[in-house]
């Protein structure tokens, strides 16, 4: 079992990245906002019945995932480096597919402010993320988080050998899938 956690800042291409990352492996893709956006139609993902929902759907899946026979898993969130809940999030996760054999890949993605802000309003994107379809107010969250977050690690801050860094500013999503895949022979 594999699980491939892609995050970095709003918008830089994780989930774009995980499709096609998905197409070219057996991995399941599995974006943050599948959860976000189906919890949204009951309670707002800011709102702590939002949350407990979100975290309790994510959990479920992740558990099933770990204990089956899947090839493995694509999930995909922003990680606030600032944040200790997010390390914690992340060590839990890790551990929870580690104590059952699985292997953990950490693939942190981080673009440019500018291209970030185009990549915001992609069909795909707005296809894929209902909530995100309100432009203003996701280009409006997308600056707020930044002023409020450390959105990317510093160089050296992530100590793990199944760890990998791209910058995919000027990469298409396929090349930056590709790279993962070389790296970790998936």
């Amino acid at each position: 079992m594999k699980l491939v956690l892609i995050f970095g800042p709003q918008a830089v291409g994780k989930m774009t990245v995980g499709q096609e990352l998905a197409k070219m492996t057996e991995l399941k893709l599995f974006h943050n906002h599948m959860t976000i956006d189906l919890v949204s139609h009951f309670f707002n993902y800011s709102t702590p019945e939002g949350k407990r929902l979100v975290n309790q759907f994510r959990q479920e899946i992740f558990e099933e995932v770990s204990k089956s026979n899947l090839y493995g898993l694509i999930f995909t969130f922003v990680w606030m480096f600032d944040l200790q809940s997010d390390w914690d999030y992340v060590n839990k996760l890790s551990h929870l597919f580690e104590s059952r054999g699985g292997t953990v890949y950490l693939v942190e993605l981080e673009a440019e402010y500018e291209e970030r802000l185009e990549r915001n309003k992609t069909s795909n994107r707005l296809e894929h993320k209902p909530s995100k379809r309100d432009l203003a107010w996701s280009e409006n969250d997308l600056i707020n988080t930044l002023k409020k977050h450390r959105l990317n690690s510093f160089d050296g801050e992530i100590n793990k050998d199944n760890y990998l860094k791209i910058n995919n500013t000027r990469l298409s999503a396929a090349e930056t899938a590709q790279l993962i895949k070389k790296k970790f022979q998936l």
